[in-house]
């Protein structure tokens, strides 16, 4: 409320001034132009002059010019700024002024200007008194501007006399609602510093530093109690810490390890080893479910008596804890009261005959309690690991969550190793594949035909016919030669290993065997237009589509020219065309997988997830093209 009132104070003092040196500036614009009259009188007189003389004038215009500032005068302009000052005697002068002009000295020019030079002028009678009317005009108005000139004055004092006040004021008000509080908050916070934790502020008052000094008193408050068991606090949280870093070294150490390749079993022995030694367990199994999962077969043990391993190579899923435990609930087994009826922790129904058979095995190889966790990949149950302990043992909520985290990772790694072993053998079952179609109708027609002329040959031996038997010899001679030109060809191809960008090489090495083994005329035209390199696997499939068209040609074309083109843009082509004898689509298409070579061709083409054409017809050569898009490139 008080800066409210002060505000409005000062603002209408600032408007007065401003009132006022408005006042001031036109008042002396009137001043100017009151002053003004005189000179225009004067010059109004001279031009009348000018004019009696019978020489050129300017007298209208001085007149209109005398006319104009008169009507400005009375009329104001508060664009200037211009006006009269608002004064009585001030109007009563400017009207005396502006009647002797406008009823005397105006008539007196109109009548000077038609009498001749020697008559005398009225308006020069008359000018004096005119002039003296003004010049007292002129000292009202600035008489005002004098008085008003000491308002102003009075004003501006009044005001850096109140701004001095209220300064004085708003320093001493800051210093009693904000220096003092703050430096209570300060000697406080001093106090704390030493340790005083009984300190408290005094609240005066319920401002925004009343309630900081409720939270100060309540921080202080806490502080103290805070202090008084900080302490065991500190040590509370630095075994929490210790711990969750604990778990997370395993947690890391584990999935690092679980990550390397190597077989099954040494990886669960180093996985329970490692466990044994972070939980200080005393024994330890690891057990893999049979495909039915209703047996449980014991692949790695330690610390376990050999008659135990024994009789527990192989048991049913249920017999024991060791197969009652999964994913979602982990068994955590008191031997002891499990063996007396009491139970167990987690998902253990009543005990059969064999689980306390199994129970008793564990006790009286001296073991108190054992903890159990499934091995689980993807929601699949893959087997269980235990660990056995010599005493009791708790396992508090932190220690399950990680084991059982360590059994799911246990499971991803075993899962792993299997899809990895079934890869392995899908891949060495697609090579003996690949094997056997290599062993394609150009040998199998070899050896038959071989085995024909030998046919023959015995038969031309029995009946004594050593002309023929010439004839079957250089027969049988030859296809022995091609049919061992074939397999070295296959074998050849087989062992043929490319890496990234190695394309061309291979390339070049398979057309210049071509030319070795043949006698048609090859080019070849390879052209890498800013596509990207083939991976290994990739350039492996196309450079053995390309043998097999080459070997295709050497064998049956006939051709006198092949001509073979690789094009490495976007999309990737390969084409191989020959003017050799050719063949019918139709004939091809009716033995399907029968011709072996353009099958094994269009697997590879398959497995590229390209495009492979075949084009030819009787008489008119082939031609094989290749085109891997480059959705279908895979990164180098």
């Amino acid at each position: 409320m008080l800066s409210t009132v002060v505000l409005a104070i000062v603002l209408t003092m600032i408007g007065g001034t401003l009132w006022l040196s408005w006042q001031l500036e036109g008042a002396g614009a009137a001043i100017n132009d009151a002053g003004s009259l005189r000179m225009r009188a004067n010059a109004v007189a001279i031009e009348l002059w000018e004019s009696r003389q019978g020489r050129p004038s300017r007298l209208d215009a001085q007149i209109g010019q005398l006319n104009e500032t008169l009507r400005q005068l009375h009329e104001g302009n508060a664009a200037r700024p211009l006006f009269l000052p608002d004064d009585v005697l001030i109007r009563r002068q400017f009207d005396r002024v502006a009647t002797s002009w406008h009823e005397r000295l105006e008539p007196a020019v109109q009548r000077d200007r038609v009498l001749g030079l020697g008559a005398p002028s009225a308006y020069l009678a008359l000018l004096p008194g005119f002039v003296d009317d003004a010049n007292r005009l002129v000292v009202l108005i600035e008489r005002e501007n004098a008085r008003k000139t000491a308002w102003l004055r009075t004003s501006q004092i009044a005001l850096a006399a109140l701004s001095c006040v209220g300064t004085v004021a708003i320093v001493y008000l800051l210093y009693l609602w904000f220096v003092v509080p703050v430096q209570r908050l300060q000697d406080g916070l001093a106090r704390i510093e030493a340790q005083e934790f009984d300190t408290r502020l005094p609240v005066d008052t319920r401002d925004e530093f009343g309630h900081l000094a409720q939270g100060f008193n309540q921080m202080v408050a806490e502080l103290q109690a805070l202090y008084q068991d900080l302490a065991a606090r500190v040590d509370v949280k630095t075994a929490q810490l210790a711990a969750q870093n604990r778990e997370l070294r395993i947690l890391y150490e584990m999935a690092a390890f679980l990550n390397t390749p190597g077989p099954m079993e040494p990886l669960c022995r180093d996985f329970l080893t490692r466990l044994m030694r972070e939980f200080e367990a005393d024994g330890g199994t690891v057990r893999i479910a049979s495909g039915d999962e209703d047996n449980l077969h014991l692949l790695v043990a330690e610390g376990l008596p050999e008659d135990i391993v024994r009789a527990e190579q192989c048991m049913p899923a249920q017999d024991c804890a060791c197969g009652a435990a999964s994913a979602e609930e982990p068994v955590v087994v008191d031997l002891r009261n499990l063996v007396a009826g009491a139970g167990a922790k987690g998902r253990m129904p009543a005990m059969s005959d064999a689980e306390r058979e199994h129970a008793q095995h564990c006790l009286r190889a001296g073991f108190a309690s054992v903890a159990v966790f499934g091995i689980v990949s993807q929601s699949e149950p893959l087997g269980t690991f235990s660990l056995h302990f010599r005493r009791e043992r708790e396992m508090p909520p932190s220690e399950v969550q990680l084991l059982q985290t360590l059994g799911r990772h246990l499971g991803v790694a075993l899962k792993n190793r299997r899809l990895a072993a079934l890869a392995r053998q899908l891949a060495v079952s697609e090579e003996r594949n690949l094997v056997a179609q290599g062993l394609h109708d150009s040998i199998a027609q070899g050896l038959s035909f071989l085995k024909m002329q030998v046919h023959l040959l015995d038969g031309a031996v029995a009946d004594g016919n050593l002309d023929e038997a010439r004839e079957i010899v250089p027969l049988l001679a030859g296809g022995v030669k091609e049919s061992y030109d074939d397999v070295r060809e296959l074998l050849l191809n087989f062992r043929s290993k490319l890496e990234s960008g190695a394309l061309r090489p291979a390339v070049d090495d398979t057309v210049a065997r071509f030319r070795r083994q043949s006698d048609a005329e090859l080019t070849l035209d390879y052209r890498d237009e800013g596509g990207p390199s083939l991976p290994a696997d990739q350039q492996l499939q196309v450079l053995f589509v390309l043998q097999e068209a080459l070997s295709n040609i050497r064998k049956h074309a006939e051709a006198q020219h092949v001509h073979v083109s690789v094009v490495n843009r976007r999309d990737f082509r390969l084409t191989i065309e020959d003017d050799g004898v050719g063949y019918d689509p139709a004939d091809i298409a009716a033995r399907g997988e029968a011709h072996v070579g353009f099958h094994i061709m269009r697997e590879r083409a398959k497995r590229l997830a390209g495009t492979l054409t075949l084009d030819s017809a009787p008489g008119r050569g082939s031609r094989v093209e290749l085109v891997l898009p480059a959705a279908s490139r895979k990164a180098a």
